[in-house]
């Protein structure tokens, strides 16, 4: 997943699996997962959030720092990609 000179890396997709699995077993409301590349690590890390108000208001706050950046968000229970 994610192959291609777009991106730094591959994401193995038993691993998203395993993150959309963990969102949506979360005690917390996730409804989003958010694949975040972070150039220090050289890695894909998750990120979830309950609301797509959050998905642009994590872009603006957190990956300003140019450390990170937002590949993609997938709704949780439809796993459809919506960024």
């Amino acid at each position: 997943m994610f192959d291609g000179s777009d991106f730094p890396k591959s994401l193995d997709e038993d691993l998203f699996d395993a993150w959309l699995a963990n969102g949506r077993e979360s005690k917390l409301s996730y409804n989003y997962l958010l694949i975040i590349w972070d150039e220090l690590e050289s890695g894909y890390q998750p990120v979830y959030v309950e609301s797509r108000g959050e998905i642009s208001d994590y872009a603006k706050h957190k990956i300003s720092t140019g450390r990170e950046k937002l590949v993609a968000a997938y709704d949780l229970y439809s796993e459809s990609r919506i960024i």
